[in-house]
């Protein structure tokens, strides 16, 4: 496999030079996520053209001159599952990557499952068997083997080819724009999750109410404050049911603190001071700048409502090669449900307009759900042996 091995920013710089002028760049990374705080990019790899190159991001300081020319208008860029690839270039440039195409997220618009593995699309859509090995490659370690190249190359080399397959067969359904529109959202949450404060993901807030949601998003703050000062996890710097836990009891006494169990870590004692603050200032916040929790809807009639509709929803999708999982999930249906009905009653108003009910997905399924809920059409079993047992018709 003849390729260019980039280990220089001289070399670097003179390969981007002229890598925009080609209408397609396809290229992946190898990172290593779980000991540091950000990831730690260690390989770029790179098909453009008849072009093969590895681009050892260990080896050089400023990696601009790459993330610039992929983010240059004018050409294609393919990736597979490209969240981290996305990331990289905000973190680096400020700026997305240019026109992307996502073979993943254009695997499921055409009816493959989603989110689909690399090796299963090549191997469903290409035939080519793809290598097993390296998988758990520790990317920082070096030298790398004439094995690893091999293995991170063949992460790029069948992307145009992916991307070729997977276009033909979106021009055929009449979905490119349902791709493009895709594209465009999904890369739109990858930038509002990476700029924006994510303190809501913090697992096990949703019960509780403004004053200790104060607390949460203080401690949020400080554990990510901690975690850069220390370059680690967040979660090694404190878990988020500590997080939770503190927050329910409304305690900055640092020897009510101190009790908690789990607590007892010697770095954490160390910090008690710091975490006994981050609590005082949600406490001490005024209540009007306390953050509103966030209205979730659990009737019970939505639940049954949103697991039955899910049901139809994989029956339509599948008649119509679409990945389920890719249009909705039973959380959506319910959010769906509960805004038409909510919107009958009170008035919409300045409500978040659910994901079912935009673009390609109201083309699509959401207007026939609202069909159902208006009573307009039914949902019947037509052959109980058959991979699409229910139909939708009018009523």
């Amino acid at each position: 496999m003849h390729y260019q091995n980039i280990t220089t920013e001289g070399q670097l710089r003179e390969f981007c030079r002229d890598l925009p002028r080609h209408e397609a760049i396809a290229f992946d990374t190898e990172f290593v996520s779980e000991h540091t705080y950000q990831p730690v990019l260690c390989l770029i790899q790179v098909a453009a053209g008849q072009q093969l190159a590895v681009i050892d991001a260990m080896a050089m300081d400023d990696l601009s001159p790459f993330w610039e020319a992929i983010a240059e208008p004018g050409h294609e860029t393919i990736v597979h599952a490209g969240r981290g690839e996305v990331e990289f270039s905000l973190q680096t440039i400020g700026r997305r990557p240019a026109g992307l195409f996502d073979v993943q997220i254009a695997a499921g618009l055409a009816g493959m499952e989603y989110p689909a593995a690399y090796s299963k699309l090549i191997g469903k859509l290409l035939g080519t068997p793809t290598q097993k090995h390296e998988t758990r490659t520790d990317w920082r370690r070096r030298p790398l083997s004439q094995r690893q190249i091999e293995y991170a190359l063949d992460d790029v080399r069948h992307l145009g080819p992916l991307r070729d397959n997977l276009h033909a067969t979106l021009k055929r359904l009449g979905r490119l724009d349902w791709l493009a529109e895709e594209m465009d959202s999904w890369q739109d949450e990858v930038q509002r999750s990476f700029t924006q404060e994510r303190w809501r993901r913090v697992s096990g807030n949703s019960g509780l109410d403004r004053r200790s949601l104060a607390i949460v998003r203080e401690l949020w703050r400080w554990r990510e404050a901690e975690a850069q000062r220390r370059n680690k996890p967040v979660r090694r710097v404190l878990r988020d049911d500590l997080i939770v836990e503190l927050a329910r009891r409304r305690s900055a006494d640092p020897k009510r603190i101190r009790a908690v169990r789990g607590l007892e870590r010697g770095d954490l004692r160390r910090r008690l001071d710091e975490i006994a603050a981050a609590i005082r200032r949600g406490l001490e916040l005024p209540e009007a700048d306390c953050p509103q929790a966030i209205r979730r809807e659990r009737s019970p009639q939505y639940s049954v409502l949103g697991q039955f509709l899910f049901s139809a929803l994989g029956s339509i999708c599948r008649r119509s090669q679409l990945a389920p999982s890719l249009v909705g999930t039973p959380s959506d249906i319910r959010e769906l449900i509960a805004f038409r009905t909510t919107a009958v009653a009170e008035g919409s108003g300045s409500r978040k307009v659910p994901k079912l009910a935009t673009g390609w997905r109201a083309e699509f399924v959401g207007r026939l759900f609202d069909d159902l809920l208006a009573g307009k059409r039914a949902v019947r079993i037509e052959d109980p042996t058959s991979n699409h047992p229910l139909v939708i018709e009018p009523r």
